[in-house]
């Protein structure tokens, strides 16, 4: 009998041994730092691989992709479902949340907090049976190239931790500016990740820029005042269940992003908005998804913020347990729902209105004088001495443009069809190449009235914005062109990317910018020529041409101009130019 209870003694000493063994090897250097360091990227590597060793039934470590400095991109899947590939996850219709850390790879909290929180979870020392109701993707570091351009002061107004990584990747792509045109290969191997498993929410861990405050974090959700009316409550409720962990557990969430409407003057006050697609927060609602933006307070130090970012992703685990199945049935609805905009208004742009409230803001005694160094008015906060902001807030958000939705879809030309479907493609829409040539086909086309180049480029390229409308015309339609239907799951993606007035369209990021340089022109005693010829031929012309020179003082003086009103009359005048070449149609062809 002694024998029997010192054995199970032993056995009992040695399941505590080798379950501490396991929680050492599953640590991080942030936490044995006390959270004054984080590690580099090949401790990311050593955890994913030690976790899946470690719980073999519950996580599976995946590569998704490679930086262009050759390193692996990884994401842990963790469920206690026993589904641990995407396939499985789709047919049982389980929750997917995607939670990924380090697109700026200096903001690092996410990675160490989600090490943590995960293996508390798999423990089941925290959140006890979330991980049975949901498969979650743990993407630990998204930019790693950057992440391993380590060093101090990489994040000069941030505190800890000792090193970090840096903003942009081994390419200079801001990962978050990147999510429409999709440019990085970081972020095309992320949108493959993404449509392979089609995540119901996506949560983006960042860290703030910005002004000395007490409040902690921002919670910021979409849909909430885009997307789909349904997501929209689901978001809000979303937002407000997690704001509401966080408050109950010490913090002082925000609901916006708390940036000055004039930097660095706290009262001017806030403004709340739909981020555009560029960014992680305005891209998912484009996709009927739910996604969350989560920004710690650069200002607060590393245990602190890695402390509220590990509450964050508890309560997010949490709700996706409860409401995860119900928000899906939900996406998928919404899905059904985007397939039959055709003919309807979509929006396209959001701003805040100019109606404004007074909030009370928990800052500091500040003083605004003029700097010495720079000369410029600057501000200097004392964190010593709380103090109650009464800030003005414009956070009643509304839609700034629409477009109505084209019929059938949009037909996109043989000379742009190979650059456009690899966007569409990786973006997960639906399109077709169509195999015969119709010479006079009925459709809309967008003729830019006036072309707005931006002077300096912007993410590698030269933004363009175009002012002009959809006009009905008779035009040819090639063989090899692209037809892209609207009525799919993604019809509010297919707009955001090929309507031309749309703000991170393909065309405002500059791929179609040939389309708007003149090519061709006529030397200018040629041109004196023909309009001579001209108004010989057309006395209407002459007409028009003194009631405009009379009318426009602005033209009568610009002698290129004059010119040009004669040239775009002459056969020789390029009628492509200024002419969007994707066209809108309103019957599907064949």
């Amino acid at each position: 009998m002694l024998h029997r209870i010192a054995l199970s003694l032993l056995l009992a000493l040695l399941s505590i041994s080798s379950a501490q063994a396991a929680n050492d090897a599953l640590s991080t250097v942030a936490e044995r730092s006390g959270f004054q360091k984080t590690g580099r990227y090949d401790e990311v590597i050593a955890l994913c691989g030690q976790f899946q060793r470690a719980y073999p039934k519950f996580v599976r470590c995946l590569e998704f992709g490679r930086t262009p400095e050759g390193r692996p991109m990884l994401a842990l899947v963790v469920s206690r479902t026993g589904v641990l590939q995407p396939e499985m996850a789709h047919l049982r219709n389980l929750p997917v949340v995607l939670i990924q850390g380090g697109i700026h790879a200096g903001e690092i909290d996410g990675k160490d907090a989600g090490f943590l929180a995960l293996r508390e979870a798999l423990d089941s020392h925290a959140l006890p049976d979330v991980l049975s109701k949901q498969v979650i993707l743990f993407v630990p570091v998204f930019n790693v190239d950057g992440h391993e351009r380590f060093g101090r002061w990489n994040r000069p107004n941030q505190r800890g931790p000792e090193e970090m990584g840096w903003r942009t990747t081994a390419q200079n792509f801001n990962l978050n500016r990147d999510y429409v045109k999709a440019d990085a290969p970081e972020m095309q191997a992320m949108l493959r990740l993404v449509q392979t498993w089609d995540p119901v929410a996506t949560i983006d861990l960042h860290v703030t820029d910005g002004a000395k405050f007490e409040h902690d974090v921002s919670v910021q959700v979409e849909p909430v005042n885009a997307g789909d009316a349904s997501l929209r409550r689901a978001g809000l409720a979303f937002r407000s269940a997690v704001m509401a962990d966080l408050a109950q557990a010490g913090s002082l969430p925000l609901p916006f992003y708390p940036s000055f409407v004039t930097e660095d003057d706290p009262s001017s006050g806030f403004i709340d908005d739909v981020f555009l697609p560029r960014f992680s927060t305005g891209y998912f609602q484009l996709r009927n998804r739910l996604s969350m933006l989560i920004e710690t307070h650069s200002w607060k130090d590393y245990p602190r913020r890695v402390q509220i970012t590990r509450t964050t992703i508890d309560s997010i685990l949490a709700q996706i347990a409860l409401h995860g199945a119900e928000w899906r049935k939900t996406a998928l609805a919404a899905d059904i729902l985007a397939a039959q905009m055709a003919g309807q208004p979509v929006p396209l742009s959001y701003a805040a209105s100019a109606k404004v409230r007074t909030i009370d803001f928990r800052g500091y005694t500040y003083t605004r004088t003029a700097s010495d160094i720079s000369g410029a008015l600057m501000t200097s906060y004392d964190e010593s001495k709380p103090q109650i902001w009464q800030l003005p807030l414009r956070d009643e958000v509304l839609v700034a443009q629409s477009v109505v939705a084209p019929l059938a879809g949009y037909i996109v030309p043989p000379a742009y069809a190979a650059m456009v479907g690899q966007k569409l493609a990786l973006h997960g829409v639906s399109f077709r190449t169509l195999w015969t040539t119709t010479a006079e086909a009925k459709v809309e086309t967008f003729r830019a009235a006036k072309a707005n180049f931006e002077a300096l480029p912007f993410e590698s390229h030269q933004r363009l914005a175009l002012e002009g409308e959809w006009r009905p015309e008779a035009r040819e339609i090639r063989n090899g062109s692209l037809f892209v239907p609207i009525n799919q799951a993604k019809a509010r993606l297919v707009m955001a990317m090929l309507e031309p007035q749309a703000p991170d369209s393909l065309l405002a990021w500059g791929f179609f910018n040939n389309a708007f340089e003149k090519k061709e022109s006529m030397e200018d005693y040629v041109a004196e020529e023909v309009a001579r010829a001209q108004l010989a031929a057309d006395p209407s012309l002459a007409e028009r041409f003194r009631k405009k020179l009379t009318d426009e003082p602005a033209f009568a003086k610009n002698p290129a101009e004059r010119l040009e009103f004669f040239a775009r009359r002459h056969s020789s005048w390029d009628e492509r130019f200024q002419l969007y070449p994707v066209l809108r149609i309103a019957i599907a062809p064949k």
